[in-house]
């Protein structure tokens, strides 16, 4: 009877993940992010904010909130997907279901970007989201805003604003759970079957 449960706690656990961070876990990286960005970009003025499809685009608005309790002032928040500028991705002009050219409300030029996403892990989806940025408009600057930088790099690309360093083995994912879609906040490691 014990063996019988331990095997099934085990394989729960690993179906389940490893929890990294708890909801209040995230509310202190993002709220020690949105510090951060206000303190070297002495301010809040000519910032835009701009959230990497699913789950970047509702931790930039966390992050544009805590702006707005903390300097008063609306911080623009566009959302981005970058799957027709993804390197893996080569029919762009016949597959119809692949997004066109982004469109925001507001211009990026001149503007300090502050780019968010979820995981950091190869880079590619950064560089991605970068030349799709550059197709809008020319800003003056883009810094990367990440909850988890995971490792693993095949470009040279760094975050400037980080959550949490949480090491990974090429085996495991990092699952980052947002209430907005997911109906809890965590993050999770497990590993890939």
């Amino acid at each position: 009877m014990k063996i019988w449960f331990a095997f099934n706690l085990e394989r729960k656990l690993v179906g389940l993940g490893k929890e990294i961070m708890d909801t209040m876990a995230m509310k202190r990286a993002l709220t020690r992010i949105t510090y951060e960005i206000i303190e070297r970009n002495r301010g809040v003025d000519d910032l835009v904010i701009i959230g990497i499809k699913t789950r970047g685009v509702f931790l930039a608005q966390r992050i544009a909130e805590r702006l707005k309790q903390l300097e008063n002032v609306e911080v623009p928040v566009g959302e981005l997907n970058v799957t027709a500028y993804r390197d893996d991705v080569h029919q762009l002009d016949t597959d119809p279901k692949l997004p066109g050219k982004p469109n925001f409300a507001f211009s990026l030029e001149g503007k300090k970007v502050i780019l968010v996403d979820d995981v950091l892990y190869t880079g590619r989806t950064i560089r991605a989201a970068m030349d799709a940025i550059m197709d809008i408009g020319r800003p003056k600057r883009i810094n990367l805003a990440i909850l988890v930088d995971r490792g693993h790099r095949e470009l040279p690309i760094r975050a400037d604003f980080v959550g949490k360093n949480i090491p990974t083995a090429q085996n495991e994912k990092i699952e980052v759970s947002v209430s907005e879609i997911d109906e809890e906040d965590s993050v999770k490691i497990v590993n890939r079957k």
